[in-house]
């Protein structure tokens, strides 16, 4: 574990390293990590990969996330479409993009020695706002806006969303029923979504607007998480 110097909004940023070896961040400000002590990889693995992009089974997958933050589930999304030889379409919210100083220090390229590591940085390299060929069958946007304030009208549809905001203790204001229907709006039926939360009111709330949603089991130290698809119309 190391101390950055570098204060992002106001929150002071620190590198840890998890039980799988992988570093995850720390904002002391808000006591919140951005990925799971128990260990970054493993959780993203089990969460965004194992729980949702592994179920889609297109040759060409659009994938909305909301939270770009460390790149991590991207760069497991790149490593798994290249195993699985898919076209992936990449989309990414985040409204606070870390600073160079901050993911060139994190550990993800050199977890997977068999991968080529500036794949890693590549994600994080790609310009904002506009898409990028990272590989042949890789592309992808980086979305620099507010989601609460962002215009879903140019966004296309998706077949999957990773859902990693902080969680809603920290983030309440991304966890509300308006932000799910814009969400929702742009996902294609049958569409899934995937999140590590499993709180019963944003369960409920999913339901609520035509989500069939089911808690499966969550990664190494969380019980469960949810995975919801967009219902069928008829």
């Amino acid at each position: 574990m190391f101390l950055i110097q570098k204060r992002r909004q106001g929150m002071k940023v620190e590198i840890k390293v998890t039980q799988d070896g992988s570093h995850t961040l720390y904002l002391e400000s808000i006591d919140e990590h951005y990925h799971s002590t128990f260990g970054a990889v493993q959780e993203s693995q089990h969460v965004f990969i194992k729980a949702g992009f592994d179920l889609c089974t297109s040759t060409e997958i659009r994938v909305l996330e909301i939270g770009f933050g460390t790149g991590l589930n991207c760069y497991l999304t790149l490593i798994e479409s290249m195993s699985l030889n898919k076209t992936v379409h990449y989309h990414s919210v985040e409204n606070n993009p870390l600073p160079d100083e901050i993911w060139q220090k994190l550990n993800f390229g050199a977890h997977f020695p068999a991968i080529a590591p500036e794949l890693f940085s590549s994600l994080h390299r790609a310009a904002w706002n506009c898409e990028v060929g990272i590989l042949p069958r890789f592309f992808l946007h980086k979305i620099e806006a507010n989601l609460l304030q962002m215009d879903f009208k140019d966004l296309p549809t998706f077949d999957l969303v990773y859902f990693d905001a902080f969680s809603p203790e920290k983030q309440p204001e991304l966890w509300e029923q308006i932000v799910f229907e814009k969400i929702s709006s742009k996902m294609k039926q049958e569409g899934i979504l995937v999140t590590y939360c499993a709180k019963g009111n944003v369960r409920r709330m999913l339901q609520s607007i035509g989500f069939q949603v089911e808690r499966i089991p969550g990664p190494p130290g969380k019980r469960e998480m949810m995975r919801a698809r967009k219902a069928s119309c008829g």
